[in-house]
């Protein structure tokens, strides 16, 4: 399965969330696609932090940080070993790590909170 396939498949699961998962230990979050080279997927999305804050999970992925040891990325898929860039949002919504915004897609169920915290 090519990497955005894997990618676009866990974006359209509704995951359901243990209840181990509280609202107070998650944050909106960018999260862009490393492995496809330097701008990949991206998308803004509630991210989920383990008790300890060592692994963040969203919609199905479970990610861990490589604790500056990456080039262009700062966490990585435990599945399947993929890179991503995950950060706050910015207000400027420069995200990307060369800037701009162009492809990211924002998930409907944070939408309304997101337009407020950029705003």
């Amino acid at each position: 399965m090519r990497h955005a396939d894997h990618w676009r498949e866990k974006l359209d699961q509704d995951a359901a969330l243990p209840k181990a998962f509280r609202l107070s230990r998650s944050r909106i979050m960018y999260i862009e696609s490393k492995s496809d080279g330097l701008e990949g997927e991206a998308v803004v999305g509630r991210v989920y932090f383990s008790k300890s804050g060592k692994t963040l999970y969203y919609k199905g992925l479970r990610f861990q940080s490589l604790k500056g040891a990456g080039f262009k990325a700062n966490y990585f898929d435990v599945e399947t070993g993929d890179f991503y860039w995950i950060s706050g949002p910015r207000k400027d919504q420069n995200d990307r790590l060369y800037g701009g915004n162009r492809g990211v897609l924002v998930d409907d169920d944070v939408r309304d909170e997101y337009l407020a915290l950029i705003r």
